[in-house]
């Protein structure tokens, strides 16, 4: 399979995580959305990453359906999102939270990046930083409840952890708050214990903005 997208995105960074995990093995396309649209638009027409192409050809996109096909493929015993009951249910709630803040941090800096600065909105983007930091307080929350566990939740890694620790990397590298230790204690302590596992350490790529 090929997996395209840049590992700085925390989008195809769960999918390379979660393939890495699972022993699903990948080539990986280190294309930007940005400079490398025309490409990525040949196997995905809107442009957009995580895109899998799979051994047959046939492509998926977005993140989400992405994984779901992973855990399909491997089968409910060893799937990354529990398949029933309540741990699949707070599983999902993690994600939900640390997506919708990634996408939060994401659309700040597309306003920085693709909009000029005469038609920059601050109201806009202080919203948006309102809601990331809104998403991350709960996070904070609700690994603090959690913080003897080794894992979010149950006795194994799921995709809980693997998509918190994305998403909060992502925006303390692309945003660069110095008071997310402060602010976030419980959260910033499991995503530094999680990237220090091999798979979040070798799909690790420092950010950098969008071009092109």
């Amino acid at each position: 399979m090929l997996l395209i997208g840049m590992f700085d995105s925390p989008f195809v960074r769960r999918v390379a995580i979660s393939m890495r995990l699972l022993g699903i093995g990948f080539e990986h396309a280190n294309w930007s959305v940005g400079k490398d649209f025309d490409r990525i638009r040949q196997y995905n027409p809107l442009g957009r990453v995580p895109t899998l192409v799979l051994d047959d050809g046939d492509t998926l996109s977005e993140s989400a359906a992405i994984l779901d096909y992973l855990d399909d493929l491997v089968g409910r015993d060893r799937a990354l999102i529990p398949p029933t009951g309540s741990d699949r249910r707070i599983t999902l709630k993690l994600m939900s939270i640390a997506m919708g803040a990634a996408e939060k941090g994401r659309e700040q800096l597309y306003e920085r990046a693709f909009r000029p600065t005469a038609k920059r909105h601050e109201p806009w983007v202080e919203r948006c930083r309102v809601q990331m930091h809104g998403a991350l307080a709960e996070l904070e929350r609700l690994c603090a409840a959690c913080a003897e566990r080794e894992w979010l939740v149950g006795g194994k890694v799921s995709q809980a952890d693997i998509t918190v620790t994305c998403a909060v990397t992502f925006l303390r590298e692309s945003q660069q708050p110095a008071d997310l230790p402060t602010l976030y204690p419980s959260l910033i302590s499991r995503v530094d214990r999680g990237e220090v596992r091999p798979e979040f350490q070798s799909t690790h790529e420092a950010y950098s903005a969008p071009s092109g």
